[in-house]
């Protein structure tokens, strides 16, 4: 284990305050009090995978999209800049969603056909359209006040979870490109296929909502998911235990129910398109675990202790219930999140998948589906 000063000439940003503390006085017991987390099996399989252009949802599930929509990739990838990196930015900067969407899609096209990783500065805040309104989370009401069906609200706060999750993972690989001697380039290759993968996400919802007569902006939304980014941007090791080991691990928490409420509401292809979403999470939270404990390993740092600090320091909230089954598939070990979840104070910050998972419970007063 390199010690710390032996690092590449771009040290890791690390934690502050309580945390680095502890966190050093933990180190030279590591690997006596922490065991290794086994990895998702198909991790391996994942990142070999060529980019799908699986991104229209046909009647049997993903299929390639119509050639119009290749062709408006293909343009975006012509005039794209000349590195991974600028390519991020380029997607951080561009408002339109779809747009957005296409451009990730070809960026990490390129990244593969052996764009450099490069170097660029992330906005503070991503681009984002006229619409949806922004509200605070108080002020979003029920698919009923809004007097839209419960599928397209559902599916309406899914494509947001997808839309920040594009500017997530695009974040990650900018904000922290000026770290690619430390960390390699297949972190930025992991992180470039999230934001593929997310991207294809968002326009399956999209064109569900289509379907249904909506379109992603038709009804509020709130901040709160970028709000855990920004508490993370300035550390590799808050960034990697906020995203993905706490809010994706959410969407695996979240998915099950949600997949029920559709199918209670009859809304079988929605119910289908959130099934095969919340599987390919499972490689997300897997990959974010593997380079957090990277990153722990490279610091000197114990991974349960560092995980359990880097959320109490950035004031995240872990709350259940847990898929269990999904989260010991994607190899997060119980003892990091049920430990802290006994000391938890209940906090005014709720996720959309948490508050999407609580519908169930909002309808039980009401027996009829088909508000």
């Amino acid at each position: 284990m390199l010690p710390l000063r032996r690092l590449p000439p771009l040290p890791l940003p690390l934690p502050h305050g309580p945390a680095r503390r502890r966190l050093f006085a933990t180190a030279a017991s590591a690997s006596a009090t922490a065991a290794s987390p086994l990895p998702w099996p198909g991790l391996h399989a994942w990142r070999r995978a060529p980019p799908s252009d699986l991104r229209t949802w046909g009647p049997h599930g993903p299929c390639a999209s119509p050639d119009a929509d290749e062709a408006e990739a293909s343009e975006a990838e012509a005039s794209a800049p000349s590195s991974l990196a600028e390519m991020g930015a380029l997607v951080l900067y561009t408002s339109d969603p779809l747009a957005k969407a296409r451009l990730t899609h070809a960026a990490f096209s390129r990244w593969i056909a052996g764009l450099p990783v490069g170097l660029a500065g992330a906005p503070n805040h991503p681009a984002r359209p006229n619409k949806p309104i922004v509200v605070t989370q108080k002020e979003i009401t029920t698919h009923k006040q809004m007097g839209v069906p419960l599928n397209a609200y559902m599916l309406h706060m899914l494509a947001h979870v997808e839309l920040n999750a594009i500017d997530l993972a695009w974040d990650t690989v900018v904000r922290f490109s000026p770290l690619r001697d430390t960390l390699g380039d297949d972190f930025f290759a992991d992180f470039a296929r999230v934001a593929d993968d997310e991207s294809r996400h968002f326009r399956w919802y999209s064109q569900r909502l289509a379907e249904l007569g909506f379109s992603y902006g038709d009804m509020p939304v709130h901040n709160l998911l970028w709000r855990e980014c920004a508490k993370s941007s300035s550390d590799v090791s808050a960034r990697l235990a906020v995203i993905p080991l706490v809010q994706e691990a959410r969407g695996l928490d979240a998915g099950p129910r949600l997949v029920q409420k559709l199918l209670g509401f009859g809304d079988h292809r929605s119910a289908d398109i959130v099934t095969k979403v919340a599987e390919e999470e499972l490689a997300h939270v897997s990959v974010g675990l593997h380079w957090f404990l990277k990153v722990c390993q490279m610091m000197g740092h114990v991974p349960d202790a560092t995980f359990r600090d880097l959320i109490k320091e950035h004031d995240v909230v872990l709350k259940g219930p847990f898929n269990y089954p999904a989260r010991d598939e994607a190899g997060i070990p119980r003892e990091w999140y049920e430990e802290k979840l006994k000391h938890e104070t209940p906090s005014k910050l709720s996720e959309v998948h948490d508050r999407l998972a609580r519908i169930v419970e909002m309808e039980k007063e009401n027996p009829s589906l088909n508000g």
